[in-house]
């Protein structure tokens, strides 16, 4: 994609623009970004998601057994049968991975990496339905489905921002509002980190919401010691050979941090193992139980391709790669595999494909190394075969 090509999904603007002048910045409107945008999901079919025990949902009614009451799917079919004429909204989250005309609409967010969109959420409100005003910690794109929503946009808020006392919902006690607007299908609201916001639904309306994964200082801090207490032998510690006498027994002295900031500013600077452990946690899946693979030799692939086989990447498996030295690594679904360079435009290939096939893979499929990492993807779950 271009980075200088005007999107009619940024309102005319070009993505170089929207990321030097909004992303992560201040919000942006676009009336019309899908034009005569026709949601490819019901609500019947919403709800319908949300009894799936390996779907993840939520209930919000404003006016429930307490304020703000919170009920967690998976739901029974007569879940929804009671529910109030207004002010309640059901939110499933990563639709994506579920219904692949959904999936589709990312195809137009490919001007930002694939490896930060973290999923597709859809929600359904009744009239005045609504989440309560709230901020997120990332970036999130708001398209409006079906009905019509009213947004309302605040303050930039942080972790001391405060909240009204919920157990489970992290509900600002404060609002103040700076701007409105209210979105018909195909109208989209991009929204940066932590910007206090606050939809109600005008009517029975649903939204389609495009969040992006951003890892918390703590959670890099953590999962990243975490990885490489896996590479350190026991012996490695913290040494002071020659220390000179203590004066004082009881004082740790500044020399004795130097030493420690050494030992550890040692490994925390390991660039390739830091590009090893983001690639496996930016393409862990949501849902890695979906991620099963199936037996396949290398000739049992290669006769069915042969015989008009169709491999498609799993909905819940993510793909990315990057450079390595003069080789390449593939990360895909939380685990990564070296590979020589000569494998770079098949790696682009698998990435982004909407389907691999005879056709496309020929010239991999006679290259030993490219033909057993499609067998290894097929056997670990990130490739599938289609159903016919």
């Amino acid at each position: 994609m271009n980075s200088d090509t005007p999107l009619q999904l940024l309102g005319g603007l070009t993505a170089r623009e929207f990321l030097r002048d909004y992303w992560q910045k201040k919000p942006l409107l676009v009336r019309q970004a899908f034009p005569d945008f026709v949601s490819p999901i019901d609500a019947d079919e919403l709800a319908g998601l949300a009894l799936e025990d390996e779907v993840e949902s939520r209930l919000v009614l404003e006016h429930g057994e307490r304020p703000w009451e919170l009920r967690r799917g998976p739901f029974a079919e007569d879940a929804f049968a009671d529910l109030p004429e207004r002010d309640w909204t059901l939110l499933v989250q990563a639709v994506d991975q579920f219904v692949p005309e959904v999936a589709e609409l990312l195809e137009e967010f490919r001007f930002l990496p694939s490896w930060r969109i973290d999923d597709v959420m859809i929600s359904y409100a009744a009239p005045g339905g609504s989440v309560g005003p709230h901020f997120d910690n990332y970036d999130v794109f708001l398209l409006q489905g079906d009905g019509k929503r009213t947004w309302k946009v605040g303050q930039m808020c942080n972790s001391d921002s405060p909240l009204i006392d919920h157990a489970d919902l992290r509900i600002l006690a404060g609002f103040e509002q700076s701007d409105e607007w209210t979105l018909e299908p195909g109208d989209m609201l991009y929204l940066p980190p932590r910007l206090a916001h606050y939809g109600i639904a005008e009517d029975a309306c649903m939204t389609y919401s495009v969040g992006f994964r951003a890892p918390s200082a703590a959670e890099v801090l953590t999962h990243f010691t975490d990885f490489l207490g896996q590479f350190l032998p026991d012996e490695e510690r913290y040494s002071d050979a020659d220390a000179v006498p203590a004066l004082d027994p009881h004082q740790i002295q500044h020399d004795a941090l130097d030493r420690l900031k050494a030992l550890i500013d040692k490994h925390m600077n390991d660039k390739d193992l830091l590009l090893t452990w983001f690639g496996q946690f930016m393409t862990e899946p949501r849902y890695p139980e979906q991620v099963v693979g199936e037996e396949v030799s290398e000739q049992e692939l290669l006769d069915y391709l042969g015989q008009g086989a169709i491999l498609i990447r799993n909905p819940s498996a993510r793909l990315a790669w990057s450079e390595f030295g003069d080789d390449l690594l593939l990360f895909a679904s939380g685990r990564s595999c070296p590979l020589p360079g000569k494998l770079r435009e098949l790696l682009k290939l698998i990435c982004s494909a909407d389907a691999l096939h005879s056709e496309n893979l020929a010239q991999w499929l006679q290259d030993e190394d490219g033909l057993m990492l499609v067998q290894q993807l097929v056997m670990q779950g990130s490739l599938g075969f289609a159903d016919e």
